[in-house]
This record gives C-alpha cells, structure tokens and sequence, in this order.
C-alpha cells in the first residue's frame, strides 16, 4: 500500500480506487493523475469543491503556533470573508497575501487597494499585521512575501485561502523548483501539505470552500468562461428609468429608478451581458433562459430563484455576484434588485474602485 503524497496537491497517492483523491496508475509516481492532467493540459476531471469543512480547516490552522499567510484574491474578495473569519483569526499574526493583482484594471492604484482591503477587514473586525499585494507579472510580491516568513522569527508559517486564490501558485514562485499543482480552477491543494522554504516550515492547505459562490454551481467548462485569465476590461453604461442586466444567465439585476446613473461592470469579458428595459427582462428570461442566456448553474432552474433588493448607499457602491465578478454604480438610483440562485448570497459594500 502506498503511504507517499502527491507533491503537486499533498493526497495521500493510491492506485485502487481511480475516481478518489491521490490516484495514480503508476507505481513510484510523484504526482497523482489529476495533478499529472493539471499540470501537463490543463484539465481538472476530480473537483474537490465538495467535501471540504472549512470550519475544521480554520479550527485546525487557529491550533497551529504559526504565522499566517492569509491569502486573498482580489479579484473575487468577498468570498474570502467567510463568517467566523474574525473570531478564527482573532490573537493571531496574520498577513494577507492580496494575489491576482493582475486581474484588475491598471487604473487601480495601489494605495487605493490597500486602503480598500484594510476598511473591508476592519469592518468586519479583522486586524492584520500587514498587506502584500501581487500577482502575474507584478514586481516584489513574492521577495515580500519571504521577508514576511523570515519575520516569523523561528514560527512555523500557514498558508491558507479560498480554493482558487492561488495560494500553490504563490508557495511555488517561493521555492527554488516549483512542486506544486497550480490551476486557475478551484480545489488544486486536497490536504495540509508540509513544504521546506529557506529552512523554514510551510504549510500548504486545502483550500477553504465558499458556501456562497457562483463557481460551485458551474461545470468544469462554464468555469473556462467565469473565470478570467487575464486583466478583465470595465464594461460600462449610462442609465435613466428601469433598466434590467443579465449576467450570462447567471444572475439579473434590475436598477430601478435611475437618474444619471453609471453602471460598470467588472467580470470576465468573455461572460455576455445583456441589458434591456427592466419591464421586458420577464420574457427575456422566460424564453431564452439556458440558451441566449447563459452560461446558467447546474441543476437551478430560473423559476426557482430569489430576488434580494438592495438599498442604494449613498455613496459609489459594488454589488457584487461571488465568484463571478461586480458592478459599480454611481448616481441616484432608487432600488437595485438582484435576482439570483438560492444559494448565492450577493454582498453589497462601498465601491472598491
């Protein structure tokens, strides 16, 4: 029986069982099947987006004398902010790792980001020891990053983070020769996986699983289309009356009484938007639901969603869809209503651009 883990994402290897974690069909293999397929053509045939706790994961990390290295995807924040998340890391030493700088807009200063990231921790009661910020092509991310492990002054270092924020792509830009699976899909790291960085102790973990996002409903293919691989390009509107938006077939939001309002959408470019007259998106929906309209979540037919009406700021203000993107508005707008799967919880916060 095999006892070595897969150095691409920590499973324990096995050759009997060929639809479960750490299989591989050859013997002295250093990576299992599906790291193997990652690794060489890009295609994930084992998701792992069920079947993860993460209240065990964070129970498990919070026992660990450790610093940590909490890392967020810019681009998809609010699913990082799980609910518990302050009182897991609370008397800890924790410095977020912003990653994917690359998929937002140039325009974003790095002042304003950072000074993004600390409003949104601080009002959730989160407290920080510190921001790095990086990403594709970014300079000094990582040479900071090792500056911060360096500061663990003789700690073990955890890594931790949504699956997808790119935590392996990160941990392998650390090391001398990169060991880890790396993908653009979620659910690459299976288990805690003990890695030597400059003599120092890092763990690499599962990725925690939203409970809330747009990408635990899509397929493998749909994923290719949400999620984007480079900087996505802000699509923007000038809007007066009822207007209504279709996010692919992934959500529809209806604004509501606009004056003057400009809406900017921030998702990838090669999800279709549509927008219409919000007193015709009814028939829009009903006929072309799954087909104009998509691509559309698994197994949650149209009919069955719910609406969520948000109250307008005040202020420029992000709705955001979880996994998939945002859109910012500016100017009086009287109602937003967001209808959407049951499952998917839309957060609304101040404007992150």
């Amino acid at each position: 029986m095999m006892s070595e883990r897969c150095q691409g994402c920590g499973a324990l290897l096995q050759h009997d069982r060929p639809q479960e974690a750490g299989y591989t069909p050859k013997a002295g293999s250093a990576l299992c099947q599906r790291c193997f397929r990652l690794t060489h053509y890009d295609d994930l045939q084992f998701s792992m987006r069920e079947g993860i706790d993460p209240d065990r994961i964070l129970a498990q990390i919070h026992a660990m004398d450790a610093l940590i290295l909490w890392v967020v995807d810019l681009f998809d924040f609010e699913a990082s902010l799980l609910e518990g998340m302050n009182r897991h890391l609370f008397g800890k030493d924790v410095i977020v790792v912003g990653t994917k700088r690359d998929l937002l807009p140039e325009t974003v200063g790095s002042e304003k980001l950072a000074k993004f990231v600390y409003g949104r921790l601080k009002e959730l009661g989160i407290h920080v020891k510190g921001l790095v910020v990086t990403g594709k092509n970014i300079p000094g991310g990582p040479e900071e990053v090792l500056r911060a492990i360096e500061w663990a002054k003789g700690k073990d270092v955890v890594v931790m983070g949504m699956a997808n924020a790119g935590k392996s792509t990160l941990l392998n830009a650390l090391m001398d020769k990169p060991q880890l699976t790396s993908s653009r899909y979620p659910g690459t790291t299976l288990d805690f996986n003990p890695l030597d960085i400059h003599g120092v102790t890092v763990y690499d973990t599962p990725g925690l699983t939203p409970r809330n996002s747009m990408l635990l409903h899509l397929d493998e293919e749909d994923l290719k289309t949400v999620l984007p691989a480079k900087a996505v390009k802000p699509v923007g509107f000038q809007l007066r009356g009822d207007q209504s938006f279709a996010v692919g077939g992934l959500c529809r939001i209806d604004l509501l009484g606009c004056e003057h309002v400009s809406a900017v959408f921030y998702c990838s470019n090669l999800l279709e938007l549509h927008r219409g007259r919000a007193d015709k998106a009814d028939e829009l929906w009903d006929r072309h639901y799954g087909e104009l309209l998509r691509p559309i979540p698994a197994g949650m037919p149209y009919a069955e969603w719910t609406s969520t009406v948000l109250t307008p700021l005040g202020v420029k203000e992000d709705v955001v869809i979880p996994g998939v993107g945002w859109m910012s508005l500016s100017g009086t707008c009287g109602q937003i209503r967001v209808t959407h799967p049951q499952t998917l919880e839309i957060k609304h916060r101040k404007a992150m651009i």
